[in-house]
Order: structure tokens, then sequence, then C-alpha cells
């Protein structure tokens, strides 16, 4: 099956990754949890447009990749409903306290008015909203678990895999799996239930991430895994 990375490795990559031993699966384990980090309106806009044209309102909007990747989540979020797992969702806002704090990344992205707590760029998409009992997280860093509350909920409730989703790939997906691989939770991220707004960004951190600390699968897989159970 061809990876959506494929296209950006040389054999000798390929190769060379092989014999390191990289890339094994490590399989989702008895209780896995889903997490839903940052799919909100300041990384996606309002609706199909493109990203140039999404970023007018939102510039830091992933824009049509992001409406590409939204069904996938929502049906991995049906099944993860049906399967009674717990759902952990995140969200990305700056501080109307705190002005010109660096939130995330460089810059000051998260100091315009859209972006800041509360306000339209910070919440979960329509299409996503969190039901009575899922847990909706705040956070200022890129990974969904620096200073923030999630491994508690994760250790209340007995999971042991932590189910990867949201955006950016290369940025705030990327910093959780790492850090959920470093809590020693076994990590999944459904191919096509992450997002970012450069194409060869997206692929090569989802390769990376498959070679180290994640198992990159496609998002029926998952489905069916979870609904076997």
């Amino acid at each position: 099956m061809e990876r959506v990375w494929d296209k950006f490795l040389d054999e000798r990559d390929k190769a060379i990754y092989s014999k390191a031993g990289l890339g094994e699966p490590m399989g989702l384990g008895s209780k896995p949890a889903l997490v839903i980090v940052d799919v909100q309106y300041g990384f996606t806009g309002e609706s199909h447009q493109s990203t140039e044209e999404s970023m007018k309102i939102y510039p830091t909007s992933c824009g049509e990749s992001s409406w590409k990747a939204i069904p996938h989540i929502k049906k991995l979020l049906d099944a993860s409903r049906e399967a009674k797992i717990p759902v952990f969702y995140t969200i990305l806002e700056g501080s109307k306290s705190a002005p010109n704090d660096r939130i995330a990344v460089k810059g000051n992205n998260f100091d315009l008015p859209v972006m800041l707590e509360g306000e339209r760029g910070t919440r979960v998409v329509e299409e996503l909203q969190p039901q009575y009992g899922e847990i909706v997280i705040s956070k200022k860093k890129a990974s969904a678990f620096f200073a923030t509350p999630l491994v508690s909920y994760l250790t209340a409730a007995h999971v042991d895999t932590v189910i990867v989703t949201g955006c950016t790939t290369s940025g705030c997906v990327r910093a959780s799996v790492i850090d959920a691989f470093s809590y020693n939770y076994r990590v999944i991220v459904p191919e096509e239930c992450s997002f970012d707004r450069g194409i060869a960004s997206h692929a090569i951190n989802l390769f990376d991430m498959q070679q180290k600390y994640a198992d990159v699968v496609p998002v029926a897989d998952v489905i069916q895994e979870l609904s076997s159970r």
C-alpha cells in the first residue's frame, strides 16, 4: 500500500530506516482513548475554502486540508463513542490576561483577537462538538500533555493507548505523540485524521512518527478494531 510519505523518500532512505529496525508496530492496547488535538476554527477556517482565503480571517488556518480530515475524524469519533472509550479534546488559545505571552510557537499568532480565550477561533468545529462527559482541555503549548491534566484523566480511566488526531501534524500532533510515547502509552495516529498547512511537512512528520513513536495506520483499520471489541 502506498503511503502519503512514499514520494518524499528515496531508496537509500527506505533502506537505512529498514536496516535500523525502526517502524515496528506496537498495536492497539486494551484501554484506548481518543485525543482530538486543536480541531478548532482558528486552524480550520469556517468552511471548505482554500488555505490562502481562509488565512484572511485566521492566519493560522490549514484551510482545505483540515476539511478533508474532519469527516475522517468524525467517523473515528462516532466509532469511539460506540465503543465507549474516553474522548478528550484540546484547544489552543491565547491569554487575555497576559498579552504577548509566547503561545505554542514563535511569534504573536495567538495574540490575534480571534485566537484569544473564548473567542471563535478557539472553538471546536461544529462537526466534532463534544458531548456530555467528553473533556475539553485548554492548553498554551504544543503538546496536549504539557502543563495540562491529561495524564491524570488517562490514569483515572486506566488508559494504555492514545489515539491522536488533529493538527498540525508537524506541531501539536507531533508534540503530543512524543509526550504520549514518553509517558509509556502506546500511540496510534490514524493517517487521514491529522492535517497540516504544508504537504511535505505533513507527510514527513507522519513518516518520522511511524518510524519512532507511533503506529501511523489507515483510519479504517482503527475503526474496525474498535468496532470488533
